[in-house]
């Protein structure tokens, strides 16, 4: 009896860092701070060419990891406004927002996807094959927060 409550036991204690281990690599492993470069933190295609331009934004932080393309995210503000930016950028149907690690706050995806949805936010197309096969997305809202992620393009949906 008191080898089963041992082996037990230490199933739970090998399951609880094993556990510990999935969460710390998913979450906070390999996910560094961006550093944008001043002036061209985030940029728009416009309508008249495919050569993304810079456009002007305030407070942005984001997080970006080398072990996948789509592990991008960040958040700021611009003081363009939605209309602006319909007449002058491409617009990005089926973007999906991608869920980011709990530490980066200011990203969240569920209520993004529904801004989308809504029409309360817009998506514009950012950078186009950002790496192969992904887009860099970028959502804005009527208030002047915006988003920007990476997502799989229509090379790798089928």
């Amino acid at each position: 009896m008191n080898a089963g409550k041992l082996i037990v036991g230490a199933i739970v204690i090998v399951a609880a860092i094993a556990g510990g281990v999935l969460w710390y690599t998913a979450e906070r492993a390999y996910y560094t701070p961006v550093a944008f470069q001043p002036g061209a933190e985030i940029r728009l295609v416009p309508l008249t060419s495919n050569q993304p331009e810079a456009i002007i934004v305030d407070g942005i932080e984001g997080i970006d990891a080398d072990s996948s393309p789509i592990k991008f995210r960040a958040c700021f503000t611009t003081p363009l406004t939605l209309a602006t930016l319909t007449e002058t950028y491409k617009d990005y149907p089926g973007a999906e927002p991608l869920i980011a690690p709990t530490g980066f706050d200011c990203f969240d995806a569920e209520a993004i996807g529904r801004a989308l949805e809504t029409g309360e936010a817009l998506a514009f197309l950012s950078e186009p094959n950002i790496h192969p096969g992904v887009d860099r997305v970028v959502a804005v809202f009527g208030d002047g927060r915006a988003y920007a992620w990476n997502q799989l393009n229509d090379t790798y949906k089928d």
